[in-house]
């Protein structure tokens, strides 16, 4: 079986990586931080918003089972991503919306699920760090937890 993988940033990373995680098609899913030019950060480190980097969700998965686009779409539909560098109570660059694809975009802002256009930042991928243990799977360990996503029709 061969895997795929892509990072995507959305706002905080609990609620993506909870609900990504249940799609079928994906085999896993890490929370860290990617698109800064700052080596080996912490959560203490990007929150400041001085090392460029945001919240973001690596999702790794079986293309026999899931196509990259569907994934991207599922993306778009559970976060808003016409509002640049936030997400719900969280702003700043770390919780900027981005992703890899331009196609994706413009199919999204076709549909017309937001009353605005995609803000999404489409960025080559540079490194992508593992956040802290306690972050990892935080909604399952943490069922009442905060997260400011949800799917949208």
């Amino acid at each position: 079986m061969k895997l795929n993988y892509v990072i995507v940033a959305g706002g905080c990373f609990w609620g993506l990586e909870d609900l990504l995680r249940n799609l079928d098609g994906v085999t896993s899913t890490k929370v860290g931080y990617s698109g800064g030019d700052f080596d080996d950060p912490t959560y203490a480190d990007i929150k400041t918003g001085k090392t460029g980097h945001a919240e973001a969700v690596r999702v790794e998965y079986d293309p026999d089972e899931i196509s990259l686009e569907e994934i991207l779409h599922y993306f778009f539909k559970i976060h808003d991503p016409t509002t640049k560098n936030r997400q719900g109570n969280d702003v700043g660059t770390s919780y900027r919306s981005a992703a890899i694809i331009e196609n994706v975009i413009d199919e999204v802002n076709e549909i017309g699920r937001f009353e605005n256009e995609v803000v999404t930042t489409v960025a080559l991928e540079k490194e992508f760090y593992d956040a802290e243990a306690y972050h990892q799977n935080y909604l399952q360990r943490n069922p009442n937890g905060y997260s400011c996503h949800f799917e949208r029709d």
